[in-house]
């Protein structure tokens, strides 16, 4: 089999999968296999739940789908590279696309911050979770990155490991090149933090306060300012290919 099957539907479930595991359906798992793709008993899916790799399995039910039975493991558990994306959350659909392409990009763990010109002051983390779900089924993801509640960016700064290399995306940084950048980076192995900010960029006293941090990278993206969930894919793009898993190897 294919270390990828791009025909097959993908679910997530959360529930321990093994060869010949039972897994109950959900109403709206339910929903979504027997009215919007019309699968009936019989009809084999992907399952994954983030932790047990990817399996074959089949539907089962007589009126409606109402639960897995899992056949064969088709692909085993990986691991993302250790990279958190931290924001400054935006509004509704533009913080739906952006989750979706962090997790499309491999981050592994989401951090919503807190700045001066934040311009959501309400984050719905239950929506995020949910658009992390929809985005590893929809591409072949078996990992599911976790979500943090949302917190002031002094807070984090203050709380997150002082070990783990800070790439700090400013607008006001001298233009370089930023694969260069990153390829002088000090060493990344105990993870990385990439901070993208909101729409109206950091204050004076947020950027003194990044500048202080140990093990930090200020990283400009081009001569151009770009929106916050344009940048989120530019600078996921950058480290995964320097720092990342994009060359075979993780964080």
């Amino acid at each position: 089999m294919p270390s990828h099957d791009f025909r097959a539907p993908r679910l997530f479930v959360d529930a321990p999968l093994a060869q010949d595991a039972r897994v109950p359906l959900d109403r709206d798992q339910s929903n979504y296999l027997g009215n919007v793709l019309r699968l009936g008993a019989g009809a084999e899916v992907l399952a994954f739940n983030g932790r047990d790799g990817e399996w074959q399995a089949a539907i089962e039910g007589r009126k409606r789908p109402d639960g897995l039975v899992i056949l064969q493991q088709t692909r085993p558990q990986d691991r993302l590279a250790d990279l958190t994306y931290v924001f400054a959350p935006l509004k509704h659909a533009r913080l739906d696309y952006m989750v979706q392409k962090a997790i499309e990009m491999g981050a592994a763990a989401l951090q919503p911050v807190l700045t001066r010109f934040t311009q959501a002051s309400r984050v719905n983390t239950e929506r995020m979770r949910a658009n992390v779900v929809e985005a590893a089924e929809q591409c072949g993801i078996l990992s599911i990155a976790s979500v943090a509640e949302p917190v002031p960016l002094e807070r984090f700064l203050s709380q997150r490991p002082a070990d783990r290399l800070l790439i700090f995306c400013d607008e006001a940084a001298e233009v370089q090149d930023p694969l260069q950048s990153l390829q002088g980076a000090r060493e990344a192995r105990h993870g990385i933090d990439l901070l993208i900010g909101p729409e109206g960029g950091f204050a004076e006293e947020e950027r003194a306060l990044l500048l202080r941090q140990p093990k930090i990278l200020r990283l400009a993206l081009g001569p151009r300012i770009m929106r916050a969930d344009t940048a989120a894919v530019a600078a996921l793009a950058l480290v995964q290919a320097v720092l990342g898993d994009w060359g075979g190897k993780s964080t």
